[in-house]
């Protein structure tokens, strides 16, 4: 279900489909701070995992044949107090160089693996051109 996506080096996974394209939409799934080898990233750093998350969607976005200014928004889960939003947040503008789309950041309190702080959730569109 997902072969594309793990030769791409995303995390092998079951019972879980990283994505489905429909036209010019791409529907993810949230990405989590695993790395190739399905281990998670940055124990006790927001930033870290939320950099993870995003190295994540690029390899996503390049196997369904988008690019990075395909993401419309971004939802933003992360698990702590404010100083771990700031740091979550700081990665996110870092990674889109300032130029982060329309997002919601997010405080909860746990998300689905034992010491995931971030996780992250985006709108793909690619805009057709008339």
């Amino acid at each position: 279900m997902n072969d594309a996506e793990e030769v791409a080096g995303l995390p092998k996974t079951s019972n879980y489909r990283y994505a489905k394209q429909v036209g010019n939409q791409l529907f993810v799934a949230g990405q989590v701070p695993h790395d190739s080898n399905a281990q998670r990233v940055g124990q006790s750093d927001p930033s870290v995992q939320a950099a993870q998350c995003l190295a994540n969607f690029r390899q996503l976005l390049i196997v369904h044949g988008f690019s990075e200014v395909d993401i419309q928004q971004l939802t933003i889960y992360v698990v702590g107090e404010a100083a771990n939003l700031t740091s979550a947040w700081s990665a996110v503008e870092q990674w889109f160089n300032r130029n982060v789309p329309p997002a919601t950041l997010l405080c909860v309190a746990q998300l689905g693996y034992a010491d995931q702080l971030v996780e992250i959730d985006a709108t793909i569109i690619r805009e057709v051109s008339e």
